[in-house]
């Protein structure tokens, strides 16, 4: 089956970024001029998914608003005749019916925010993206992991190595790989000390899941920080189904943390080329006064 529907689960409450985040969705910062749930939907409608399923929580109105008409702004626009922004604006709007918002109302963790879109989801895989990691890269992580869906037919998530002092933030897999850049997953374990590691082969937010995920889910088992950990139920979802971890080609940036949303900012800005040139020119010149 095609892969048509994309879960983004967007109930946190971002409080690494406070005070910023205390009216603001955390998915509403932006990197250089644009919210970083906007990087992730554009993702996704590139790699050929027909429908968004937000997972949203309070406080979530900002990120609604902006995928959706603002007509005061668009009159204001277009009275000033600025008409390549208007343009822009009304493409942002996805068509009537492409997004979908379902609550999460107990911040019960990932595993549960997945599965509070289980009856929009239906009996079909679909993907899941996670916001917090932007990830730069010539084709959309989403579409690399696709074209594998559609050769493995079975879960799929995307992994990258990480320093071995670092897998107590990650989901990490003990794996098998079975050819270039694909692995066969044989476990799973959420947030390992170095020491309990089975590897430095890390889970990144973006997954590719069968319907029977749910089943797992929905038996509400708490694991790590006390919360239903995706990771717990594909673990459980091993024991009858093949996964795989597909390591993806681009640069990841996890924008849930403070540096790396920086990293962000400063990759992508230099991608721009009305900005690139005063922007290298700063990095260079600031550079020189640290090292001075």
């Amino acid at each position: 089956m095609k892969i048509r529907k994309a879960v983004f689960p967007v109930a946190g409450l971002g409080t690494r970024f406070l005070p910023a985040t205390k009216a603001m969705a955390k998915e509403m910062l932006t990197v250089v001029d644009k919210p970083i749930i906007q990087y992730a939907v554009e993702e996704a409608f590139d790699a050929g998914i027909e429908q968004i399923i937000f997972v949203t929580g309070r406080g979530k109105k900002a990120l609604e608003d902006h995928f959706d008409r603002s007509f005061e702004l668009e009159l204001t626009l277009e009275k000033k005749e600025k008409y390549d922004t208007l343009k822009m604006l009304q493409e942002l709007v996805p068509k009537t019916g492409t997004i979908v918002y379902t609550r999460q109302n107990e911040p019960l963790g990932l595993g549960h925010a997945i599965w509070c879109a289980r009856d929009i989801v239906g009996d079909e895989p679909f993907a899941v993206l996670l916001a917090d990691d932007l990830i730069q890269s010539s084709t959309p992580v989403l579409s690399q992991m696709i074209s594998r869906f559609d050769r493995l037919r079975a879960s799929l998530v995307a992994v990258m190595e990480v320093q071995m002092d670092q897998t107590d933030k990650y989901g990490i897999l003990d794996a098998d790989e079975i050819e270039d850049n694909v692995v066969r997953v044989r476990g799973m374990v959420e947030k390992p000390s170095p020491q309990e590691a089975p590897s430095n082969l890390a889970i990144i937010g973006r997954y590719i899941l069968t319907p029977r995920i749910f089943d797992y889910l929905g038996q509400n088992r708490t694991g790590a920080g006390g919360e239903i950990q995706l990771t717990d139920a594909m673990g459980q979802l091993l024991k009858e189904q093949p996964v795989f971890g597909y390591k993806f080609e681009g640069t990841r940036f996890d924008c849930g943390d403070k540096a790396g949303f920086q990293m962000a900012n400063l990759s992508f800005a230099m991608e721009r080329p009305e900005i690139r040139e005063k922007l290298a020119k700063f990095i260079s010149e600031l550079g020189q006064s640290i090292c001075v």
